[in-house]
């Protein structure tokens, strides 16, 4: 199993209740997958450089995971159809 940081961005109108229900909804999902959840990092609410769907802030969020391709995959696909997720980025973790 790799090392991987995934950094996503929530929508910023969410409530907080909201937030964090779909910061734990999608860590679940890689917990579900077999992947273990390191560390996680919410950097709060930041504005864009330019706007993404029309909005121009979201909620950031990075955490650290240890797991199979696969788990990353099944993660990047629901991330895609989940409305509340503005953009995701998976990167192999340096560290």
């Amino acid at each position: 199993m790799k090392k991987y940081e995934i950094m996503y961005i929530l929508r910023a109108d969410l409530e907080e209740s909201a937030r964090k229900e779909e910061i734990s909804k999608l860590q679940g999902i890689l917990e579900g997958l077999k992947a273990k959840v390191t560390n996680t990092k919410e950097w709060g609410l930041r504005d864009f450089a330019y706007p993404i769907k029309k909005q121009t802030k979201g909620y950031y969020v990075i955490i650290k995971v240890t797991a199979e391709p696969v788990a990353l995959n099944e993660f990047e696909r629901l991330a895609k159809l989940d409305s509340n997720v503005i953009r995701h980025l998976v990167t192999v973790d340096q560290d």
